[in-house]
């Protein structure tokens, strides 16, 4: 594919995705495992005894930070970032968790949140920069320049069942929108026309998903990411640009920064 197309191909792909991760152009290993009965199949691991939310200052010291990720750069996101819960607006009302779960936004009786970019660092081994791909030096100039991952995770305490009854909100709609929907926020209309669970693992309880969104008849791949530990619930939403322009690179679920996540809420 030639470098103008990909990078037509990538900016079109999905408009909201790179609205919400825009610095991730200038910026692994599993959670613990679980039983066939545990978080990897998304059943329901609610806990015998509710849930002692976690405080402001408690769920900002679980949160990840510089250094939790290694070869990523982790920064608070920025009021930029912020999309306002009734922002988003869907077509079919059953899929509003997954929109939310995809911009960040907190389910309903949140008592707190906190907001993290984790972005890929690029490798220091003599491919191609960000500047060669502006200058149109070829399609493997843009692969090599954008093929660096960033994960939007946002992380939400709950008291009581709150936590476990959100995860169940977003396992219901993730089944549900399977066949995809649109989520339009601050005008831009995103498309997805399919989800797909992966496999993932973590936590009390976790699920995964490849969300594949369409724009302008190109289609682009993100990775949706939800985990609960007791009474916290953690999504990443995870986009890759080469991955989006078509690029035939690896684009796998952000596993190191759900682990990390998965052990700093231990």
């Amino acid at each position: 594919m030639r470098a103008t197309a990909v990078r037509r191909t990538a900016l079109a792909a999905s408009a909201a995705a790179l609205a919400l991760l825009a610095t991730a152009c200038s910026g692994s290993s599993d959670a613990d495992g679980k039983d066939e009965k545990g978080a990897a199949n998304g059943s329901s691991s609610a806990p015998k005894t509710p849930a002692k939310a976690l405080t402001a200052a408690e769920l900002e010291k679980a949160t990840l930070a510089q250094g939790d990720v290694e070869g990523t750069k982790v920064t608070k996101a920025g009021p930029a970032d912020e999309v306002p819960a009734d922002g988003i607006k869907v077509d079919k009302e059953a899929c509003l968790p997954v929109a939310h779960a995809m911009f960040g936004v907190a389910q309903k009786g949140a008592v707190a949140t906190t907001k993290r970019k984790v972005i890929d660092e690029p490798k220091a081994d003599g491919e191609k920069s960000l500047e060669d791909a502006a200058k149109g030096d070829g399609a493997d100039a843009f692969k090599d320049a954008f093929n660096l991952t960033s994960t939007f995770v946002a992380l939400s305490s709950y008291e009581g069942a709150a936590g476990p009854d959100a995860f169940a909100a977003l396992k219901k709609a993730a089944a549900d929108c399977a066949g995809g929907f649109t989520a339009t926020v601050a005008g831009t209309p995103t498309k997805v026309v399919s989800m797909t669970e992966e496999k993932i693992t973590g936590g009390d309880e976790a699920l995964a998903w490849t969300v594949t969104s369409e724009s302008d008849g190109a289609t682009a791949p993100v990775k949706l990411v939800a985990l609960r530990k007791g009474g916290s619930v953690a999504t990443f939403f995870a986009f890759n640009l080469a991955a989006a322009g078509g690029e035939d690179v690896t684009f796998e679920l952000p596993t190191a920064v759900v682990a990390a996540q998965d052990k700093k809420l231990a």
